[in-house]
């Protein structure tokens, strides 16, 4: 599977025609034991990938709502380690929604590049995005993945040149991510028009599946993105819905609180999505 999982799931939607949801998590947020049956919940409720993010200590492309969730699991002693052993278990239960490990070269290269892609393809990860990899730098480290069966994603941005998109184009697999803003996750206001005209430049160049995130923050949003977007990707909303559904120090119920708001809010996305789609073009 691995690869071929997230083209299934991404062709999947397309035969609908709809974009893919794809939302982003932080491993650990808000708890350790409450990832696992989060993902479990946003597949019920309509993820057709999940972006699993790694906790790291400098993560330089978030904004301070995912900086807090790293941090929050970080404290809690989540490392790379922990997130692969997450992945296992929710392997465990379903061995169709794909898996894309998302986050920044530091922890892998403590790891040790080999045996981090050994050890997430035996965990049954997908897909590996790392923020600050640039593809000329890691063509190697693309071809480990591959052989591997493990999709080397990447990160395209509006001050992408074309020189750079040809580059992601010739290592990239499963889906490129086109970051719509210029800044950090969760931050200012989307144009829509613009990620259209982006596009079509990407589209010139790379013939996989695009993705678009950062700014996606309500179901009109996701919508108005479907309409030029191969998958939708949103994290810092989904985060903060969860966030602010959690009361740490109280009960068990707290964490089902927010996993349920996280999950509901989603949920609202996908219909969205889905009724857009429905609608005559």
């Amino acid at each position: 599977m691995t690869i071929e999982r997230i083209s299934a799931a991404l062709s999947k939607a397309q035969a609908a025609s709809r974009s893919a949801l794809i939302p982003y998590i932080a491993a650990g947020n808000p708890l350790p034991e409450s990832t696992v049956p989060l993902m479990h919940g946003l597949v019920k409720a309509g993820a057709d990938v999940i972006e699993l993010g790694i906790p790291f200590s400098d993560p330089m492309a978030d904004g301070p709502i995912i900086q807090k969730a790293a941090e929050h699991a970080i404290a809690q002693g989540i490392g790379l380690s922990h997130v692969l052993a997450m992945v296992s278990e929710f392997r465990e239960t379903d061995a169709e929604t794909p898996i894309v490990l998302m986050g920044y070269a530091n922890p892998i290269e403590r790891l040790g590049q080999r045996t981090f892609v050994e050890r997430a393809a035996q965990a049954g990860v997908d897909g590996v995005l790392v923020v600050d990899y640039p593809p000329e730098e890691v063509v190697d480290f693309g071809k480990m993945l591959a052989a591997y069966d493990l999709a080397p994603i990447f990160l395209l941005a509006p001050t992408s040149t074309d020189a750079r998109i040809k580059a992601v184009s010739e290592i990239a697999m499963g889906y490129v991510y086109y970051v719509s803003l210029r800044g950090v996750t969760g931050a200012g206001h989307l144009d829509t028009n613009d990620v259209a005209q982006q596009l079509d430049r990407i589209r010139a160049h790379v013939s996989i599946p695009v993705g678009v995130g950062f700014g996606i923050g309500d179901a009109a949003t996701a919508v108005k993105v479907a309409e030029v977007a191969d998958a939708v990707v949103i994290g810092s909303k989904l985060i903060d819905v969860m966030n602010k559904a959690y009361q740490p120090m109280e009960s068990a119920q707290q964490t089902e609180a927010a996993i349920t708001a996280g999950c509901e809010w989603l949920k609202e996305i996908r219909s969205a999505l889905d009724q857009a789609a429905k609608q005559p073009a």
